[in-house]
């Protein structure tokens, strides 16, 4: 049936209900929604679940909620390791590029957190997607998070027209437990300028969304090559700069997978959120 027929046939029904005092108009309306699509609909309802609702949806599956994700200043007094892990003279020249504010050191170690597992576990605000320009479901941790999801998020990233590399964009979480998940595109081409706009832009929803929690995977350095080290410190940079500037966000998780960047985060994290009054990029501190 065409749009502008069915909307004769529906504007009838109402007309009826209402000289007829069969239902009440506002009551209609909210039960004949017959041009929305499903995922739109589906959205809407997981959106507003309440916490008990979510506890119930949820309470099959191991969610991890983010009080169970040590912030990083518990991490390393949890893992006596970490301190032993040495930064090399080109982690303090990449290091130098931003000037940290002392004065946040300490609070802001306790809103970043490192995390081993399961990003699609995490009930966050938004995790981020790791997605390539066409938005269609992929492999590594965008398939898994598509898998997670469900085919409605497929549904609606078909309504975003796709998505150009640097840049992010939103969708609802669906069965995953965090609300959101943010799509964005890591370069190809091993450009710091473009990776870091990734995380600029993921981390804009902050304020249009609400988001007060987030998780990141690796962005860029499968098999789209960027080096992990360097992407691992323009994560952890322009992470800093902006939770500098936003108090008000809560937590910044890094979910790590393979055990490289395990390493990686642990002793670069010891430089951007240093826990200790030493200053870490302290050249005798360095391994040559």
């Amino acid at each position: 049936m065409r749009a502008p027929v069915l909307r004769k046939v529906i504007d009838k029904i109402l007309f009826i209900c209402q000289n007829t005092g069969v239902y009440n108009t506002h009551h209609y309306c909210s039960q004949v929604k017959l041009s929305e699509p499903r995922w739109k609909v589906e959205k809407q309802k997981t959106l507003n679940l309440s916490p008990e609702e979510k506890k119930a949806k949820y309470d099959k599956m191991s969610v991890v909620t983010v009080d169970m994700v040590d912030p990083w200043n518990n991490y390393v007094i949890r893992n006596s390791t970490v301190e032993k892990r040495k930064h090399t003279l080109d982690d303090v020249t990449e290091f130098n590029k931003f000037k940290i504010d002392n004065h946040q050191n300490r609070s802001l170690a306790e809103k970043v957190s490192l995390y081993k597992g399961d990003i699609t576990r995490l009930e966050l605000g938004a995790i981020v997607n790791a997605a390539n320009s066409m938005l269609k479901a992929g492999g590594g941790v965008d398939g898994a998070i598509h898998r997670a999801a469900g085919p409605h998020l497929q549904e609606e990233c078909d309504t975003l027209g796709g998505c150009p590399t640097g840049e992010a964009k939103i969708t609802g979480g669906y069965n995953l437990p965090s609300q959101y998940v943010i799509h964005t595109v890591g370069p190809q081409d091993a450009s710091p300028a473009m990776l870091k706009k990734c995380y600029e832009n993921s981390l804009a929803f902050h304020k249009s969304h609400k988001i007060t929690t987030i998780a990141f995977p690796c962005i860029s350095t499968g098999i789209y090559g960027f080096p992990n080290r360097l992407a691992a410190h323009i994560a952890l940079r322009t992470t800093r700069q902006f939770l500098e500037q936003n108090d008000r966000m809560e937590r910044v998780i890094f979910c790590t997978f393979m055990p490289v960047d395990v390493e990686i985060y642990e002793t670069l994290m010891q430089m951007y959120f240093p826990v200790h009054d030493w200053n870490y990029a302290d050249d005798a501190r360095t391994e040559v």
